[in-house]
């Protein structure tokens, strides 16, 4: 088998490349990566010395390949199958980029300095920069509802790149700001990625680590 992912199922990036392989039922190897083990970490290291996954290992054409968009604009060019993550058409191809790098960027980031940020030790938390967080993740969900008030996918009429960033990006931010309060349309189109069969596949897949998200303090 030529292709090998280095991964942890809980890591909601890992999520949206392994999103994409099952979309196109990609074969490929998947490599549990625990960073709390100092020889596997060790060895990821010396392999990717950034630290971070997703990281696609293409034996049949010597290549490393990192982060979880260029993992699939790869798999798009080299894997295809027979969904088309990656429209042909070059207008609609950088609505998806674009669309992609909003749910990274304003959705993900912005959710995990949040939920990140309850891993600290007590007095090291950074509450100015988790209300700023939290006042983005808003601002960004609120631009989301408008959208998906007449979508189905984040763009076009058929999944995409775009919506293998929203799966895991929106799946966290619901457990930071849960989606049916304030943002039904957005809560909708969850539904529908936890319905797709891919994802429905990931989160199956996370659900022995879940116990390991920390969720918000208790207050009172």
């Amino acid at each position: 088998m030529s292709l090998t992912l280095y991964m942890h199922p809980l890591a909601s990036f890992c999520q949206k490349a392994l999103m994409a392989l099952y979309e196109n039922d990609t074969p490929f190897r998947p490599h549990l990566v625990d960073l709390g083990d100092e020889a596997a970490r060790d060895a990821f290291y010396k392999l990717w010395p950034i630290g971070r996954f997703p990281l696609l290992h293409d034996a049949a054409r010597d290549c490393l390949v990192p982060e979880s968009s260029i993992i699939i604009e790869y798999l798009a060019q080299h894997y295809p199958g027979p969904v088309r993550l990656i429209p042909a058409d070059a207008d609609q191809a950088r609505e998806v980029r674009l669309r992609d790098r909003f749910f990274d960027l304003y959705v993900h980031e912005m959710m995990q300095k949040v939920i990140t940020d309850r891993l600290r030790p007590a007095g090291e938390h950074d509450h100015f920069g988790v209300a700023q967080a939290r006042e983005k993740l808003r601002v960004a969900c609120n631009l989301l509802e408008q959208d998906m008030k007449t979508r189905t996918w984040a763009v076009g009429e058929s999944p995409s790149m775009a919506d293998c960033a929203a799966a895991p990006a929106l799946f966290y931010a619901n457990l930071v700001m849960p989606l049916d309060d304030a943002h039904p349309h957005t809560a909708a189109y969850l539904r529908r990625l936890m319905q797709r069969p891919s994802f429905a596949r990931v989160l199956a897949e996370a659900q022995p680590y879940l116990h390991l998200v920390p969720r918000e303090p208790a207050h009172g």
